[in-house]
C-alpha cells in the first residue's frame, strides 16, 4: 500500500454526507470503511453497500423513494487500493469491539507512523460504541465526529457538517491509571507507583499534575509502608496546601512518626501493628505474625527503658529483682527477650496496666506466640494460614491493644494512628 501519513477509519451507515464531510476534512491516504453486512434474519443488505454497491445505491435524501446517488468512494472520487471495507457484526458489541480493535492494532503495525483517525458519526449504535472503545484502548487512534446545526432531533441539516475533536486524553488517562490505583486495594503502593511512573505523560498541563499527584502521593503511601516515614512526609508535603483535608489525618501521624520526642517511639510501635494488619490483607500472615511479634517485643523494651531504665540488651544484675534468673551471653551480658521482658514488667510495675497484662495475660500471649514460633519466619516450617492470623489479631485487639492504648495516653496519644488508604480519593482536580 506504500507509506500512509493519515488514515481514517470509520463507521457507515444511516447518512453518507458526514463521511464525505470525514473525507474532505482529514484528507486521508487510506481509509478503512467499517460497515454491517446483510441481516441474517431478513436479508436486507448492510451499509456495505454504500460501498461496494453498483449503480445508484444511496438515496440523496432519506425520504425518497429511490436511490440517485453511487457509493461514497465513487462520490468521493476514491482511487483504487485508497480503501478497504471491514464487515463488523451490526448489533453484536462485543464481536464488534474485537474486530475493530484489531483492526486499529493492524493498522497501528503497519504505519506506526501515520495519523489514525477514528470518526464514529455513523453506523449502528452497537458499531459506534465498539469503535469508541477500540480507540480509547489503543492510545495512538484519534476519535472525531461529524457533526452541525440541528432543525429536528432527527439529523444534522445537510450541508452544515463539520468534523471536530473529540478529547479522549481524560478519559484515557484515567484508563491507564486504572489497574495501577486498584493496588491501593491491597496496600500495593510500591507496585502502584511503578506503574504511574510508566505511562506516557500527558500534553494537557492538569491531566499531567493528575497524573504526577497520584504517582507521588503512591510513592509517599510506599515509603510510609517500608517505615521511611521522612520520605513520606516530604512527598505528601508537595500536596499539603491543596489537600489537606483529605490527608490531614495522615499529616498528624507521620508528625509524630518524625518529630524527635518522647512520642515518637510509641507512635512508631502503633505504626508497626498497622503494617502487620496491611500485611495481613495482602495474604502475607507469616509477615503479619512477625510483625505483630516485634511489636508486643518493643512495648515491653519500651517501657522498661522508659520506666525503669533498663535496657533489655544489656541489664545490669542490680535491676534484677530477687529470684529472678537470666543466663548472661557468651559476651557476659544479660539480656531479656520477649518472656523476660515481659516478665520483668510484671515485677518492676506490677500496678502499671503493662505490669498487670503481664499478670493477668501473660500465659495467654505466651499460648499465641506459638503460632509465630511454628512459623516459617521463626522456628518452625508451618506456613501462618488466615485461622491462625485471625485468632492471633483477634486476641490482641481484645487483650494487648488496650493495655498499649492506656500506657500510650501517659504520652498524650489517644488513639490508633489511621490505616493508610485502601482507595485512592484524589482523582478529581477540583478535590486536590
Amino acid at each position: 500500500m506504500g507509506l500512509h501519513n493519515e488514515i481514517l477509519v470509520c463507521t457507515v451507515g444511516g447518512s453518507h454526507q458526514p463521511i464525505l464531510t470525514a473525507i474532505r476534512e482529514v484528507k486521508p491516504d487510506f481509509i478503512v470503511f467499517l460497515c454491517s453486512g446483510r441481516d441474517p434474519g431478513t436479508g436486507k443488505p448492510g451499509s456495505v453497500e454504500q460501498i461496494k454497491g453498483k449503480g445508484k445505491v444511496i438515496k440523496a435524501n432519506p425520504y425518497d423513494e429511490k436511490p440517485t446517488l453511487a457509493n461514497i468512494p465513487t462520490q468521493a472520487e476514491l482511487p483504487e487500493g485508497s480503501y478497504e471495507v471491514v464487515e463488523i457484526p451490526a448489533d453484536d458489541l462485543d464481536r464488534a469491539f474485537m474486530v475493530i480493535r484489531k483492526t486499529l492494532a493492524d493498522l497501528v503495525d503497519r504505519y506506526p507512523r501515520a495519523r489514525i483517525v477514528a470518526d464514529f458519526t455513523g453506523g449502528t449504535k452497537s458499531m459506534t460504541a465498539a469503535l469508541v472503545i477500540a480507540a480509547l484502548n489503543t492510545d495512538s487512534v484519534e476519535l472525531q465526529i461529524v457533526t452541525g446545526n440541528r432543525a429536528d432531533l432527527i439529523k444534522v441539516t445537510n450541508g452544515t457538517e463539520a468534523s471536530a475533536p473529540v478529547n479522549i486524553e481524560s478519559i484515557r488517562l484515567n484508563r491507564s491509571m486504572a489497574p495501577y490505583l486498584s493496588a491501593w486495594k491491597r496496600h500495593a503502593y510500591d507496585e502502584a507507583a511503578d506503574g504511574l511512573s510508566r505511562i506516557t505523560r500527558p500534553a494537557n498541563p492538569v491531566l499531567r499534575n493528575r497524573l504526577n499527584r497520584a504517582r507521588d502521593i503512591s510513592k509517599a503511601f510506599a515509603a510510609w509502608d517500608r517505615f521511611d516515614h521522612s520520605e513520606a512526609e516530604r512527598l505528601l508535603k508537595i500536596y499539603e496546601s491543596i489537600a489537606g483535608k483529605e490527608l490531614g489525618e495522615y499529616f498528624a501521624a507521620l508528625r509524630l512518626l518524625v518529630k524527635e520526642s518522647e512520642q515518637q517511639e510509641p507512635a512508631r510501635i502503633l505504626d508497626l501493628w498497622r503494617n502487620a494488619e496491611r500485611r495481613a490483607v495482602q495474604g502475607r500472615h507469616d509477615d503479619a505474625v512477625a510483625r505483630c511479634y516485634r511489636m508486643i517485643e518493643w512495648t515491653a523494651q519500651w517501657l522498661l527503658r522508659t520506666k525503669c531504665d533498663i535496657d533489655t540488651s544489656n541489664i545490669s544484675r542490680e535491676q534484677l529483682p530477687d529470684g529472678f534468673e537470666v543466663r548472661p551471653d557468651r559476651d557476659n551480658r544479660i539480656k531479656a527477650g520477649l518472656c523476660n521482658a515481659w516478665d520483668l514488667l510484671r515485677h518492676k510495675l506490677p500496678d502499671s496496666p503493662a505490669g498487670r497484662f503481664a499478670e493477668e495475660r501473660l500465659s495467654g500471649l505466651l499460648e499465641l506466640i506459638r503460632i509465630r514460633n511454628n512459623s516459617i519466619l521463626a522456628h518452625g516450617k508451618d506456613p501462618v494460614g488466615q485461622e491462625n492470623w485471625d485468632r492471633f489479631h483477634s486476641w490482641l485487639e481484645e487483650n494487648f491493644l488496650p493495655m498499649l492504648r492506656e500506657e500510650m495516653k501517659q504520652v498524650r496519644i489517644h488513639k490508633l494512628p489511621p490505616q493508610l488508604p485502601d482507595c485512592y480519593r484524589w482523582e478529581e482536580d477540583d478535590c486536590c
